[in-house]
């Protein structure tokens, strides 16, 4: 222990933290294959590396630490593995933007380096962060998806998939971002709502009315509903398609809204998922309007060239000059857009490679998974009940898992790799065998790479040491932490290929967090120009500080608004139980307290308050509610320690009382379990309470398990301190100083009361503690008039009324007589007139007397 001469009078939280940082060994956090302990994997994010680890990560990982540094000090053997997300178009992007060229202007391989390079720079400038912010990371299980090690296990998960029949190559109608010149999957897809133009104009006779008219060249029929009598003759006849001349058959379907538009619509391929259905459905041709760079193919005729904004116009324009169109309307519309660039999507028909989603065995897998909070696995049913086409999981890019297959040149049949060759390179490796199927030894390459969901979905699986051979010895991991916003996406996409590839659900359990808002209360966003770093915050008030606002921003899943006032408490909330450990510390120090008994009633009740914030703080972070365990925390050490006990013991503390020692062991006691509970909090600053009067670490001592129930010390305890507070704000009403004499005090109580002089010492009084009721003499001490009544009433009259009643007796003041004399005349005494005023005496002398709850004070003044 430290003594208190060498506790710095201020909690410096930047030297603290970077001392701290300095001190903590990596290897203290790694999990150990071979511990006894029961094990606590957790299946950790794996963050895409744009080199800012912005603060929603941050959040997360908030969340993180706290689960693992808990587990640990609960035992476990603990796996916090730290993962990066490295492919996709968001680094292709920036390189071209860095070099100044395109993905076109170097090599394949090439431009892969300069995006490894790249990447690399990245992942250290957000290790730094993680390590600032005081996150437990297990950095030896930290993996790097675009790294052979990794992207093999990929490509193996790939062929396995494909033997088992849940990876298949079909030509088929796919979400296409002309933008990034790639197919997407349905949940890269997110809806915004856009203003646009619904054209009304002269198809062949009848009125059509389309938001797309740039696809008049991809229309393939047009629908009625059967029940429209407007278009009931019609039906099986054809129409010629307006400026393209092609003739098109016109299909009744009860899809179609007769409300909407003019009730008549167009089938194109393809406008929306609705003309993908009714293609299927009818089996009509396919025409391709657009091609994968988002420009009109030759089908167009004159407008081949155009984009589709082009085109739009352009048509718009003939159809006027033809006087086709009738009418425009503005709408508003939700238009499917690419999540990473915010382009318009278009359904393209083209060969891509898909995994069949079985949305029954996902939903059994994921039921079997529990979910924190409990209603986010709603989120996952609603995807797999509305998945309209498998997961396309192929990609027209060039940073990314490349898809480990070749076609025979002759036949057309898919060549794949051995196992044991993993990973391949088919764009610049070949075949080591010709073709089994017909002898040939010349071979297409597949170009397109896998998407980028297709790593991280197997994150579970590496960290448990997947290699193909069978189930992980320690698979499933026991928690998946995770944003809502990629319920869809990642936790979507690893239970189905967990099951896949396992027959088992990926983890026991998931943690949902929300989002992070800026103080203007909307998500942040650099448009809106309300991004707060995480460095910008630690840099000001510290890591603790931070994690604190993790903590108590929301409840676990919804989402946190970011406000530096919670970041200012937080840090204040430390600069408090600071101060509380320099005095306890030298309290403690000034003579040695051996070990023995607590026994002074408000030092049990103190231990009774703690053994419940204990069990309130346990039972939070079992069920991940962060914020109710750490406003335990908060609460029991501002209102119950401080400002209750340590005010109320403080002159116990400060004499030779037998009782003192006590008083120091139940401080000890409360303060050893405060620096334990604080750890998965605030590591930096709960070390260093523990070290000015502990040995080692706080970090690995077990989590409390104080347990102390003494309902007797709770209840006289709980009556001391609300007593207290009382007499104190009588004091100060009377307009004494806190620390001022106040008389001698008889208390009676329900029980006998033995404080140990607690509460006599913080009021300076004299206390006598007493059962049963005072013996109180009640003697008149004047008359409270009621002007509002008196003056209306007697008005010059009033004050001889006053001194007729001032003069009466004291029998007649609490039964007020009907009349009073008043200059020889009778006057009625009005209703609520006067209060009579008694004070109480006892054996004579003057006292106050204060009913407090079930306690009746009677006090002498000093």
């Amino acid at each position: 222990m430290s003594s208190s001469h060498t506790i710095p009078k201020n909690y410096d939280f930047r030297e603290v933290e970077d001392r701290w940082q300095r001190t903590w060994r990596d290897e203290d956090n790694y999990f150990d294959p071979s511990s006894p302990k029961p094990q606590f994997v957790i299946d950790t994010p794996p963050p895409y590396p744009t080199g800012n680890f912005h603060i929603g990560n941050a959040l997360n990982w908030c969340y993180i630490d706290f689960i693992a540094r808990y587990k640990r000090m609960c035992g476990y053997n603990v796996m916090f593995p730290q993962g990066w997300d490295c492919h996709g178009l968001p680094t292709e992007v920036k390189v071209e933007e860095i070099h100044g060229i395109t993905k076109n202007d170097v090599s394949r391989e090439e431009f892969r380096q300069m995006c490894r390079d790249l990447t690399i720079g990245n992942i250290e400038k957000m290790r730094a962060t993680l390590r600032r912010c005081g996150f437990s990371t297990d950095w030896s299980h930290e993996y790097i998806t675009m790294l052979p090690e990794y992207y093999r296990k990929t490509q193996l998960s790939f062929l396995r998939m494909l033997n088992a029949g849940y990876i298949y190559q079909s030509e088929h109608p796919v979400n296409f971002c002309t933008r990034c010149e790639t197919a997407i999957a349905f949940a890269e897809v997110s809806y915004e709502p856009r203003e646009t133009k619904l054209n009304f104009f002269d198809f062949d006779g009848v009125e059509i009315a389309t938001t797309r008219p740039e696809l008049l060249a991809a229309c393939v029929a047009v629908a009625v509903h059967p029940e429209d009598e407007r278009y009931r003759p019609l039906a099986g006849k054809h129409l010629k398609v307006p400026l393209f001349g092609h003739d098109v058959p016109v299909l009744q379907d009860g899809a179609v809204d007769p409300s909407f538009g003019s009730g008549a619509v167009m089938i194109c391929t393809f406008g929306d998922k609705q003309d993908v259905h009714w293609w299927k459905e009818y089996d009509l041709p396919l025409r391709k309007a657009i091609d994968r760079a988002g420009r009109m193919t030759a089908l167009c005729g004159r407008y081949q060239g155009m984009n589709a904004k082009e085109c739009r116009e352009a048509i718009l324009a003939d159809m006027e000059k033809a006087g086709i169109l009738r009418r425009q309307e503005t709408i508003e519309q939700r238009v499917g857009t690419c999540w990473r660039c915010k382009t318009p999507i278009e359904i393209l028909s083209e060969r891509q490679w898909f995994i069949r989603v079985k949305s029954d065995e996902i939903l059994e897998a994921a039921h079997q998974v529990s979910w924190y909070p409990e209603h986010m696995r709603t989120r996952l049913e609603n995807w797999a009940g509305q998945m309209e086409w498998d997961w396309c999981i192929s990609r027209q890019r060039i940073f990314a898992t490349p898809i480990p297959v070749w076609s025979c040149a002759q036949c057309g049949a898919i060549v794949t790799p051995d196992e044991a060759d993993l990973p391949v390179d088919p764009t610049t490796e070949r075949p080591k065998r010709p073709c089994p199927q017909c002898g040939c030894e010349e071979f297409v390459a597949e170009h397109d790479v896998l998407d980028t969901w297709m790593d991280s979905s197997i994150s579970v699986l590496n960290i448990t040491g997947w290699d193909g051979s069978g189930t992980p010895p320690i698979f499933p991991a026991q928690i998946r932490p995770q944003g809502h916003d990629i319920i869809r996406t990642w936790a979507f996409y690893t239970i189905l290929r967990s099951v896949a590839l396992t027959g088992q659900k990926p983890w026991d359990s998931i943690l949902v967090n929300g989002m992070v808002l800026g103080e203007d209360g909307f998500k942040m966003s650099k448009s809106r120009n309300n991004i707060i770093a995480p460095e910008t915050v630690v840099v000001e008030y510290g890591a603790d500080a931070f994690r604190q606002w993790g903590a108590m921003g929301a409840a676990t899943g919804q989402d946190i608004m970011f406000n530096w006032n919670d970041v200012v408490a937080a840090s204040r909330f430390q600069t408090k139980m600071w101060n509380i450990v320099r005095f306890v510390l030298t309290q403690i120090e000034r003579e040695p307290v051996e070990d023995g008994p607590v026994t002074a009633v408000l030092d049990r009740w103190l231990l009774a308050k703690l053994s419940k914030t204990v069990a309130e703080v346990t039972n939070a972070l079992d069920t991940y509610q962060f914020d109710q365990g750490l406003r335990a925390i908060r609460d029991f050490t501002r209102n119950i320690l401080a400002d209750d006990y340590i005010e109320l013991v403080k002159g116990r503390l400060y004499s030779d009382d037998a009782e003192r020692a006590s008083a120091c062991r139940a401080l000890t006691t409360t303060l050893d379990a405060l620096c334990r509970l604080l750890a998965p909090y605030v590591p930096h600053f709960a070390e260093e309470c523990w070290a000015q009067f502990r040995e080692g670490s706080v970090l690995v001592q077990p989590w409390p398990a104080f347990s102390c129930e003494d309902e007797e010390a709770e209840r006289i305890g709980d009556r001391l301190v609300s007593l207290t507070a009382e007499l104190r704000r009588y004091k100060h009403d009377l307009g004494l100083a806190l620390n001022a004499p106040f008389g001698n005090l008889a208390i009676y109580a329900p029980e006998k009361v033995d404080d140990a002089g607690d509460v006599a010492r913080a009021l300076n009084a004299a206390i006598a503690w007493r059962t049963g009721e005072p013996r109180l003499e009640k003697v008149p001490a004047g008359v409270e008039f009621n002007m509002a009544v008196i003056g209306p009433a007697l008005r010059k009259g009033a004050k001889g009324f006053m001194q007729a009643v001032e003069a009466l007796p004291a029998d007649q003041l609490q039964n007020p007589p009907a009349t009073v004399i008043v200059d020889g005349a009778e006057v009625a005494v009005p209703e609520n007139a006067f209060t009579p005023k008694f004070a109480y005496q006892v054996e004579g002398e003057a006292v106050d007397v204060l009913t407090i709850g079930e306690v009746t004070v009677t006090l002498r003044r000093a």
